[in-house]
């Protein structure tokens, strides 16, 4: 147990640096970093078990950041403990830069998450506790490991963080230790104008042990961790009442504690003095990148216990393998991404289905032949037909993991978060489910999973007006057009930084599952329809030809010579086939192209694009959203029918006559646009 001296000395060289690398940058965020910094010192110390040579060691602790302007802190200590050079801390915030305004996910460096919009980081937090419990339920002592999360005034408030911490308190995650922060200043007021709401009486109804104490005094810290941990019902709130600012003083030496001003930009330009502060916390303000001696020798020490600690579970692993060889061997599969084969091609569906129902069938073999896929619904498992999961397996509960389902109830921007965090956990494969236009309130998380290449299945079903008597509310128009936007953007790795599909009957809904679970690079999008779709004609097998789709877009009806291209994705493809069933007896010949995916038919060959949709041939887009959602395909010289309103409350088939969504308009529209 280290002296609170030399703790407070540690402690005192994360502010000094973590303020020097904002004062350089001239952008940033000081007054929550030298606020924070007792805590991560103390839990980075004594607490968190992890590999220092083996990062991807899949029983370590976790980390997760929820405040992301806080990361200066975050990289602060992670440079005490060897993981980022004193040269990249005086490149924060700068182009290349492995130290970026808000942290980036670097798993190598010790990163866990990406963060940044409040809320999420903590919510990830919960995920991975969730992950870890349905791995220990499995694999033993091997995944007996504690996920610590931070957290901040901001993510508390963050509607997210009503999810989070509901459903970790019925989960009772006694895996789960959060900190949260709590100094009473925001970036633009203190934290008493905006909420007067007790949060410790919150999460105790929530299920939560909570625990206050003075967040910067180092032994309360330890007592609290300590007593955290030995916590074997619920998960852990500590709230520390720290210091905003903490050491920060003006140009006459009295303090600038506790003042707004520091949250969000450099000391100097608060109205601190960056110098008498380095001064103040006993570094020297013409070297502040500086790592103290006896500070580093503490990291240095703690290197060392870790590498013992490792040691001891590496062979208690080892030990376990050798009488479980099988269990051993799963392990390992799991945590290496590793799929099963799946016979794809003898999924048997029920023709002329919506292709809900074809996901239900699809993911009912998921469950039996992918043990470690976890499903989640919104509290629509019925209609969304994740059902078909849930049939085959069991739903979590406090203390029984052994099932597969997660019931997160009504919150489904908390839903997306959570599987997000159990897939940076590790070892699972998560997907969810609502309706589509539902998909509003998950953007915030689909983005971070976008941006981490985090490659969770969304499933979202009820895909356009045909939702009928529900009404505009229910109905997703703009909803395609706004998720296709991440098919154009490019991640990290130069793939597209999402997989969109909308398949166009049941057996391209197999197809669509089945590039779902291959991909592997970022999240996909699987779309489906609430009602019946007619089967699409086929010359030779159905699913032969609909394995063209893995293309983004292939040919599924042609006629030499033909006269206009018909394009379309979902369920409006089968209403083209009847459209150019009644233009060919007008002797008008059509080929008719499904477009699952505009993003992935992009990354094709040009050969292959100009084969598909010659560019001097006339084309014609029928969608149930936005037109601007086939504009790209169709091209200056084509013609979209599409949705021009939020639509209308009345049967779906009404509504196909009404809003023009029939064969005869297709051939009306189509024989004027070709003249």
């Amino acid at each position: 147990m280290e002296s609170k001296e030399l703790l407070n000395r540690s402690a005192d060289n994360i502010r000094i640096l973590a303020a020097s690398m904002v004062e350089k940058a001239k952008s940033g965020h000081p007054g929550g970093a030298m606020g924070g910094a007792d805590f991560i010192n103390v839990l980075f110390t004594e607490f968190m078990v992890y590999d220092p040579e083996n990062p991807q060691w899949e029983g370590r602790d976790r980390f997760f950041m929820d405040p992301g302007h806080m990361s200066p802190m975050l990289y602060s200590t992670l440079c005490l403990a060897g993981k980022y050079s004193l040269e990249d801390l005086q490149q924060f915030r700068q182009w290349g830069s492995v130290t970026p305004g808000h942290p980036e996910r670097d798993i190598a460096r010790g990163v866990e998450n990406t963060s940044g919009p409040l809320g999420q980081g903590h919510t990830f937090a919960v995920g991975a506790a969730i992950a870890a419990k349905f791995l220990k339920q499995r694999f033993g002592q091997c995944m007996d490991q504690t996920i610590y999360a931070f957290i901040s005034d901001g993510g508390v408030q963050e509607e997210i963080s009503q999810g989070a911490g509901r459903t970790a308190g019925h989960l009772g995650l006694d895996n789960l230790i959060m900190f949260y922060d709590s100094n009473g200043i925001q970036l633009s007021s203190k934290t008493k104008d905006v909420t007067e709401e007790d949060v410790a009486a919150k999460y105790q109804a929530w299920g939560w042990r909570v625990i206050s104490i003075k967040g910067n005094d180092a032994t309360e810290i330890r007592a609290a961790l300590t007593e955290a941990k030995l916590e074997k019902e619920r998960p852990t709130l500590i709230i520390g009442h720290t210091i905003m600012g903490k050491g920060a003083v003006k140009e006459d030496g009295s303090s600038f504690e506790n003042e707004t001003e520091t949250h969000g930009q450099p000391l100097s330009a608060a109205g601190a003095s960056f110098e008498k502060t380095i001064e103040n916390l006993g570094g020297d303000p013409n070297n502040p990148f500086h790592i103290f001696p006896e500070v580093q020798e503490l990291y240095n020490k703690r290197k060392a216990e870790l590498k013992k600690i490792v040691a001891e579970r590496y062979a208690q692993k080892q030990a376990w393998a050798k009488q479980n060889p099988e269990l051993a061997d799963k392990m390992q599969k799991w945590f290496s991404g590793y799929i099963p084969p799946i016979d794809w091609a003898g999924i048997e569906q029920k023709p002329n289905q919506a292709t809900r129902a074809a996901s239900a069938t699809v993911l009912g073999i998921l469950a039996q032949q992918v043990e470690n896929m976890i499903v989640t619904s919104a509290d629509l498992s019925n209609s969304d037909k994740t059902d078909g999961f849930l049939k085959k397996t069991s739903i979590f509960k406090k203390g029984d993991f052994s099932g597969a389902f997660l019931q997160p109830g009504v919150s489904e921007l908390t839903m997306a978060a959570l599987c997000i965090g159990m897939m940076l956990h590790g070892g699972v494969i998560s997907a969810c489910g609502t309706f589509f236009v539902f998909s509003d309130y998950m953007k915030p998380a689909i983005r971070l999973a976008a941006l981490m290449e985090i490659p969770v299945k969304f499933i979202w079903t009820h895909d356009a007006f045909r939702v009928g008597e529900d009404g505009p509310t229910h109905e997703p128009v703009e909803q395609e057009a706004q998720i296709r936007l991440l098919e154009k953007l490019q991640n990290h790795h130069g793939h597209n930084s999402m997989l969109v599909l909308r398949p166009a009957d049941v057996t391209e809904a197999t197809v669509a599952w089945k590039m779902a679970m291959e991909n592997t690079s970022s999240p996909t999008g699987l779309i489906f329809s609430r009602q019946n779709i007619n089967d699409l004609p086929a010359k030779t097998t159905r699913y032969t030809e609909a394995l063209q789709a893995e293309k983004g877009a292939y040919i599924v009806q042609d006629e030499d010579d033909y006269d206009v291209i018909l394009l379309a994705s979902g369920s409006e493809v089968s209403t083209l086939v009847d459209g150019a069933k009644l233009l060919k007896e007008d002797g008008i010949k059509s080929r008719i192209v499904s477009v699952p995916s505009e993003g992935l038919f992009r990354t094709q060959t040009q050969a292959y694009q100009e084969n598909i949709l010659p560019k001097d041939k006339k084309k014609f887009g029928l969608t149930a959203g936005l037109s601007v959602t086939l504009q790209g395909l169709v091209g200056d010289n084509g013609k979209v029918w599409g949705m021009e309103s939020f639509g209308f409350s009345a049967p779906y088939k009404v509504l196909d006559e009404k809003l023009g969504f029939t064969a005869e308009n297709v051939y009306n529209q189509v024989k004027e646009f070709i003249k």
